[in-house]
């Protein structure tokens, strides 16, 4: 994902071989710095596989469905630090709140040519992007911390939004575009 011709070019593989109609862009990367030892390198990595390859992806697949005249569903997968922000996750952030509103700006674009975009926001999630906040000893109050703030008491588990994924790629979902819908045992509502 951090090869922007590599995506062109397994993208065109794709679509010349197979007919698509769904794109899920699920990529993700972090590096946990305050801001101060954040380096440049380790910002422009997280923004290039979190932001521009969503873009690169979104770009390529949306262009071939518009010349296609196919329509076509796109899901891009943000996160609660889009709209809250988070520490130490400062270009994490960024690139998820980016996500965030490239989704509203493509649905502006494309939904009335028949390409629905969407996004959906986990909030924490155990996944192998966080397993250091959630295993080591060191880390044990912060976790402590962020899962008592989440009213259902725990992580989530990915399998936690497919059920909003198959949503927004299936007709049930016909008339929506633009929107984010957040998963997160309640996080956000506190």
């Amino acid at each position: 994902m951090s090869d922007r011709e590599a995506i062109k070019r397994n993208v065109k593989d794709v679509l010349t071989s197979s007919r698509v109609d769904i794109l899920l862009n699920a990529a993700g990367l972090q590096r946990r710095f305050p801001v101060v030892e954040l380096s440049y390198e380790a910002y422009d990595d997280v923004l290039q596989t979190n932001l521009a390859a969503v873009f690169a992806m979104c770009r390529e697949v949306g262009t071939y469905w518009l010349a296609q005249k196919q329509k076509g569903v796109i899901i891009n997968v943000a996160s609660l630090a889009a709209m809250q922000g988070g520490v130490n996750m400062s270009a994490y952030a960024a690139s998820k709140g980016g996500v965030l509103q490239l989704t509203k700006a493509l649905s502006n674009e494309w939904a009335g040519r028949g390409i629905r975009v969407n996004c959906v926001s986990p909030g924490y999630i155990a996944t192998d992007i966080n397993k250091d906040v959630r295993t080591k000893p060191e880390n044990k109050a912060n976790f402590d911390f962020l899962t008592s703030r989440i009213p259902m008491g725990k992580w989530g588990d990915p399998d936690d939004f497919k059920g909003v994924a198959v949503f927004m790629a299936s007709d049930a979902s016909a008339y929506m575009s633009g929107e984010n819908i957040v998963i997160d045992g309640g996080y956000m509502a506190r």
